[in-house]
């Protein structure tokens, strides 16, 4: 039996998952905690991939890995290849004024032509902006640029400072996937190439930036930093988590995906780049050659954790109960801008209730109320993902919500796109096993993606059209 293995490498933890190169088949997993906070140091992520690497039976039978990770963290380095200072995270939110000046500087329709992406504080361009106006010293200092993923494969290959692993600080070893690159906002998914004027621009100089490999490239062989009896180890070109969770998916043209997490993120499959130069989506590459258009909500899951507490029950009884309520919940609408909101861009908002009545205000509709406004703003993002000329033919739905039957009952009213619900999995991970098969072999491997739902198509738009009248009252 061949083995590969992928790693997701995510806000919260470090998760690895080992394959079956023939069937897909997963044999082994192991998983670590990260640090939380929005500022970290990337040893913490190295500590943990090394232990989850351990729980899930090592590397020295395994053939070939790659690394999918949290996109946009800033790692810099110094020309010994030591990091400058803890990384920081895609919601750290302390650039916000540095993505400003760069849009004020460029103009937000030049910065969309040139590298897809309009900057909000998420992207590391304006991390690095922000690191040149408030520690110029350690700016100064930035020898080399990496995301996540791209550092850690360059320790898993025995890279990194001297005396701390086999082959010392070759910074010119560091590499990439154009979906990762796609997110720093200094790299054209257009061209394939840096755009050194952006990021000197926003660092103050220019820097070695990783190499940017092609879909089933090899970084390199050898997990000399995991073990020293792996050498020969496949390195595959690692992943962003999105383009990872899509390789996972098998999502292909026509396909959208909407993950319902904390946040809520909504991308799909493309030939054509996006840009939109409203910023409203991210044109992103994806890992497989294609494209991946995305927006992000900032309200998702946690919206219905919210109305558990007020109601007092589990999300379990919380379905139970919008399935008792009828579509559109008597006219009681919620737009869920709890935490202020990205897509539309609000950061200022707070969420409304509205549309009740004596008769309206029950525990059935405050319930499928939650629901039907947390589906609804994630609609209204694959609804700007459809204006950058797609045509969504499959939506596949996934997150732990996603596994409620109300949510997939409701998810079948609110889109008018077939909804599938593939089984719950670490799907950033199998991506990743994904991408180290593609190394290992020089083709994609076509592994099976189980379905737990297809419900059936129930499309009612008084949903949409309550909540479209609600939110246009929000600003």
């Amino acid at each position: 039996m061949t083995l590969v293995a992928g790693i997701d490498s995510s806000t919260q933890s470090c998760k690895v998952v080992i394959r079956d190169l023939d069937t897909g088949d997963v044999v082994r997993t192991g998983r670590a905690s990260h640090p939380d906070g929005t500022e970290v140091a990337p040893a913490a992520w190295w500590d943990a991939l090394r232990s989850a690497l351990a729980e899930a039976g090592g590397l020295e039978d395994v053939a070939a890995v790659s690394i999918g990770g949290q996109q946009h963290g800033m790692v810099v380095l110094d020309a010994d290849g030591q990091v400058i200072r803890d990384a920081l995270l895609w919601n750290d939110t302390r650039s916000a004024g540095a993505a400003a000046d760069l849009i004020e500087e460029f103009g937000a329709a030049t910065l969309a032509e040139r590298t897809g992406l309009v900057p909000v504080a998420s992207f590391t361009s304006t991390k690095l902006r922000w690191l040149r106006d408030a520690e110029p010293d350690n700016a100064a200092r930035v020898a080399a640029v990496a995301l996540p993923h791209d550092w850690l494969t360059w320790r898993l290959r025995g890279y990194g400072p001297a005396g701390e692993s086999p082959h010392g600080p070759v910074l010119e070893e560091l590499t990439t996937d154009r979906s990762d690159a796609s997110g720093t906002g200094y790299w054209s998914p257009a061209s394939g190439e840096y755009d050194r004027d952006l990021l000197i621009a926003a660092l103050g100089h220019d820097a070695i930036l990783p190499k940017v490999l092609g879909p089933g490239e090899a970084a390199g062989t050898g997990a000399l930093g995991a073990s020293s009896t792996a050498d020969a180890v496949v390195l595959g070109p690692g992943a962003g988590d999105n383009a990872g969770a899509a390789l996972g998916l098998g999502a292909g043209e026509g396909d959208a995906v909407v993950s319902i997490g904390t946040s809520g993120t909504v991308f799909a499959v493309t030939s054509t780049p996006a840009r939109d130069e409203s910023g409203a989506v991210a044109g992103f590459a994806d890992a497989s050659g294609e494209f991946l258009p995305l927006v992000a909500t900032l309200n998702a899951a946690r919206v219905l954790d919210a109305f558990t507490r007020v109601l007092g029950v589990d999300h379990d009884e919380l379905g139970r109960l919008a399935l008792d309520a009828e579509p559109g919940a008597g006219g009681a609408v919620l737009v869920p801008y709890f935490e202020g909101e990205r897509t539309p861009n609000l950061p200022d908002a707070t969420a409304t209730l509205a549309g009740l009545t004596l008769a309206s205000t029950t525990r059935e509709n405050l319930a499928r109320a939650a629901i039907e406004g947390m589906l609804c703003a994630l609609a209204d993002g694959l609804d700007a993902v459809r204006a950058q000329g797609l045509d969504p033919q499959r939506l596949l739905i996934v997150g732990g919500a996603a596994q409620n039957p109300a949510v997939q009952a409701i998810a079948a009213q609110v889109f008018e796109v077939p909804v599938v619900i593939p089984e719950p999995a670490e799907y950033v991970a199998l991506g990743a096993a994904a991408q180290a098969a593609w190394a290992l072999t020089g083709e994609r491997p076509d592994w099976p993606v189980e379905t737990v739902a297809t419900p059936a198509q129930d499309h009612r738009p008084v949903i949409r059209e309550q909540y479209r009248a609600a939110a246009s009252a929000v600003s």
